[in-house]
C-alpha cells in the first residue's frame, strides 16, 4: 500500500525514488537525503516495509509531510532478541531475517517504477548500496537511471579501493594505518549478500556519499578519479539540512532539561547506537568507569533494535550495579527509551562523545564540533574510528579493533573519559572539531561547498 497518492502530474520532468535498507541508520540517512531533494520541489517516493516506513516515521521528528511514501507487504520474517553473546561477531546477526524479508520488495518496486516511469519523463533511483538487487527491473526501462547511495565516508571507499590496488604510492593523499576488516562482517551475514548477488546489480549512474568534502575530500576526489567515468557527489552532511524542532507537543526529553543546568562542554555523552548490545559484564565496567572518572555523563543503554522494534515482546533491561544510579545522581543520568541524540551533541553542554563510530554518529558529531572516544563494534566503524583518530584527529581511542573481542575494563572507560574531557590533549582535540564544525557549516551557505555539490546533483538529475 502507498501511505500517500502515488500520482503524479504527467508534465512532471523528474521523480526521485528511494530505497533504503531496513536499518534504522541507512532509513533515516536516505530520509535526510528525500528531505534535501523535495526541497527543490521534487517529488519523492520513499520505499520500504509496512514495519520500517513505520519505524522510521515513529523517530523522525521533522514534517515528511511532502515525501510519498509508500509502505510494501512482505512475508513475515522472525524477529528475535539481539545476543550480545555472539562470539563471532558484535555485528547484530539478527537483523538478517529483516534483509531477507526485504529482498521482496522486487516486485511492487518494479510496478511502481513502471507507473511512475509512464508518467514522468525522467525518473531517479537513489538506493542504499544493499538494495541493488532490488532495482534490477528499471534496467529495461530507457528513462530510468541508477545512483548508489553509500552510508559511509568516501575514505572507507579510497581505502578499500587502495588496497585492492596493492596499496599503490599515492602522491596527493594520505593513506594511514587502518584496521584490518577482519570481524567487521560474520560469515553468514556475507554468505546472504553472496546468495542475493548484491555484487552483480551495481549498473549505477553514480556513486553518493553521505559526506562532506571538507570532512575527507581527498578522498572523494580519488574516488571520482577511480570511478570509470561515473559521477561521485558528497552530499553530507545530511543532518544539517534544519535543525531539527521539538515535536508538535512540545515535548523535551528530561535528559535535555538535565542538560540545562550543567556547565559548557562538561558532559560526556555515551551511546553505541542501533545495532549493539552489550553483554551484562561490559556494562558493570562501563558503569564503574564512568563512576570512577567524576565526569558528568548521559548514557544511553538499551539494547540493539529487533528486526520489528513494534514487536510486542519487551526488551531486556540491563542490571546495573548495587546503588550505582543513586551513587551517580547529579553527575550522570541514564537513558532506557530512545534518545534524542541530535538535540543532546548540539546541547552546549556537551563536550565529548564515547561512540561505537557508526557513520551517522559521527558526521552528528563533527557537525556539532565534538570529539569522539571511539568504541567500534562491526561493520565500517572500525575504519571509521581511524578517520576520526588518524586523520581528522579529533578523537581517541577507547577500544582498539586488534582487540576486538577483549572486555574493556573499567580503567580503561575511565581513562579515556578522563583524557578526552579533562586533559589538554583533549581540549586541542575539542578545538579542532570545533574548527571542522565551523568548515562543515560553512560549507552549507550559499556558495559553499556542500552546498554547490548539492546543486551540482538537483542539476544533473534535472538536466
Amino acid at each position: 500500500m502507498a501511505l500517500n497518492d502515488e500520482n503524479i502530474p504527467h508534465e512532471t520532468k523528474v521523480v526521485v525514488l528511494v530505497i533504503p535498507s531496513p536499518a534504522q541508520s541507512h532509513l533515516n540517512q536516505l530520509l535526510r537525503l528525500s528531505r534535501r531533494i523535495v526541497a527543490h520541489n521534487i517529488p519523492v517516493h520513499y520505499v520500504s516495509t509496512v514495519t520500517h516506513i513505520r519505524m522510521v516515521t515513529l523517530r523522525h521528528q521533522n514534517s515528511t509531510s511532502d515525501i510519498h511514501f509508500h509502505a510494501f507487504q512482505v512475508p513475515p520474517f522472525v524477529s528475535p532478541p539481539p545476543n550480545p553473546n555472539d562470539q563471532e561477531s558484535a555485528f547484530p546477526s539478527h537483523l538478517i531475517p529483516s534483509f531477507e524479508a526485504s529482498t521482496h520488495l522486487r516486485e511492487p518496486v518494479g510496478k511502481l517504477l513502471q507507473s511512475l516511469s509512464s508518467q514522468a519523463k525522467r525518473v531517479i533511483i537513489i538506493h542504499d548500496a544493499l538494495m541493488a538487487p532490488v532495482t534490477q527491473d528499471a534496467i529495461n526501462m530507457p528513462n530510468v537511471e541508477n545512483y548508489t547511495f553509500h552510508i559511509f565516508p568516501a575514505f572507507i571507499a579510497s581505502v578499500y579501493f587502495w588496497e585492492g590496488q596493492g596499496k599503490p604510492p599515492v602522491e596527493d593523499i594520505h593513506f594511514p594505518e587502518v584496521p584490518s576488516d577482519e570481524g567487521c562482517l560474520p560469515a553468514h551475514f556475507n554468505d546472504f549478500l553472496s546468495s542475493h548477488s548484491y555484487n552483480e546489480f551495481q549498473n549505477s549512474y553514480g556513486d553518493i556519499y553521505n559526506t562532506s568534502r571538507v570532512i575527507d575530500g581527498p578522498y572523494v576526489d580519488y574516488m571520482q578519479r577511480h570511478s570509470g567515468g561515473k559521477k561521485v557527489w558528497a552530499l553530507g552532511p545530511l543532518n544539517l539540512l534544519a535543525i531539527d524542532k521539538n515535536d508538535s507537543t512540545g515535548f523535551r526529553h528530561p535528559c535535555l532539561e538535565w542538560l540545562d543546568k550543567q556547565e559548557p562542554d562538561s558532559v560526556i555523552y555515551v551511546s553505541f547506537g542501533t545495532t549493539t548490545t552489550l553483554t551484562d559484564e561490559q556494562i558493570k565496567q562501563i558503569a564503574t568507569g564512568l563512576e570512577q572518572s567524576k565526569q558528568k555523563f548521559i548514557w544511553v543503554l538499551r539494547d540493539a533494535d529487533k528486526g520489528d522494534i513494534f514487536d510486542e515482546k519487551e526488551a531486556k533491561r540491563h542490571d546495573l550495579p548495587n546503588g550505582f544510579e543513586e551513587r551517580v545522581n547529579g553527575m550522570g543520568v541514564v537513558v532506557r527509551d530512545w534518545a534524542p541524540q541530535w538535540e543532546i551533541l548540539r546541547h552546549p553542554s556537551t563536550g565529548g562523545f564515547m561512540s561505537h563510530c557508526g557513520w551517522n554518529s559521527c558526521l552528528e558529531s563533527l557537525s556539532m564540533g565534538i570529539p569522539i572516544a571511539t568504541w567500534p563494534m562491526h561493520s565500517d566503524q572500525p575504519r571509521n574510528a581511524a578517520l576520526i583518530t588518524e586523520v581528522l584527529k579529533v578523537g581517541l581511542g577507547v577500544k582498539d579493533w586488534s582487540q576486538r573481542n577483549a572486555l574493556v575494563s573499567a580503567s580503561d572507560i575511565e581513562n579515556g573519559v578522563r583524557r578526552l574531557m579533562q586533559t589538554k590533549e583533549g581540549e586541542e582535540m575539542r578545538e579542532r572539531a570545533m574548527e571542522l564544525k565551523n568548515g562543515i557549516h560553512r560549507s552549507m551557505e550559499e556558495g559553499g561547498v556542500s552546498r554547490m555539490e548539492m546543486e551540482s546533483f538537483i542539476s544533473h538529475i534535472t538536466q
